[in-house]
């Protein structure tokens, strides 16, 4: 990918997680910020806004970071177990655990003696419909073998990246962050093979303009037959 692309893809996944946590944030954390909305505090309304645009991109970030690193162990995981299907076996089996765990662990640690289980099954099938359908999505765009790596990353990157917020179970920001992961996650599998095609594409345009000015000069500096 160019330096161009790469930062576009940057500042577009920023903007993403900005949008997406403003939206999201307005809607769950609609109980604290009523007050300023009825009471017309525009100072106030702005303020919480910003918030959570801010918290957006610091989401947004987290969620780039975890894309790069993925990329990085895809590649070594296919170098090492030589195999593609191999690979995608183990990814499937991490994508179980991963959300077995999300459902039981935070169960046993957080669950109060009146909760039922259910509560904490939802956030798991959220995470797995949206990355069924991000990864389908990828498929459809790429190609079959797109669909295991697509689904890993969106639900096992994911649930690593949203590690803060489940560690101490913070209620006010539980659904925020895992939306707007899964927006950031989302955008960038989806985005990638668009901008390494057009990065190749400009290579290569780059390359002809390069050649056609190096013909055009030595037929410059050709001396005269006579």
């Amino acid at each position: 990918m160019t330096s161009r692309n790469l930062v576009k893809l940057f500042w577009n996944t920023l903007l993403v997680g900005g949008v997406t946590t403003a939206f999201v944030g307005l809607f769950v954390r609609w109980h604290e910020l009523q007050p300023y909305f009825v009471h017309f505090k525009i100072g106030d309304i702005i303020s919480a806004l910003v918030w959570l645009i801010v918290m957006g991109f610091l989401f947004s970030v987290i969620s780039q970071m975890g894309f790069f690193a993925y990329l990085t162990i895809h590649r070594f995981g296919l170098g090492i177990f030589k195999s593609v299907a191999l690979w995608n076996s183990i990814q499937v089996v991490l994508v179980l655990f991963g959300l077995f765990d999300l459902v039981y662990f935070r169960y046993v640690n957080f669950a109060k003696s009146e909760d039922s289980i259910l509560l904490y099954i939802v956030p798991a099938l959220i995470l797995l419909i949206g990355g069924l359908i991000v990864a389908w999505l990828k498929a459809k765009q790429t190609n079959q073998h797109a669909f295991i790596p697509a689904l890993f990353f969106m639900i096992v990157a994911t649930l690593v990246e949203w590690v803060p917020v489940l560690w101490i179970n913070s209620k006010s920001w539980f659904y925020v962050m895992l939306f707007a992961l899964l927006a950031c996650n989302a955008y960038q599998v989806l985005i990638l093979h668009k901008l390494n095609k057009k990065s190749e594409q400009e290579r290569h345009q780059r390359k002809s303009q390069s050649d056609n000015k190096a013909k055009n000069n030595k037929k410059m500096n050709k001396k005269p037959s006579i």
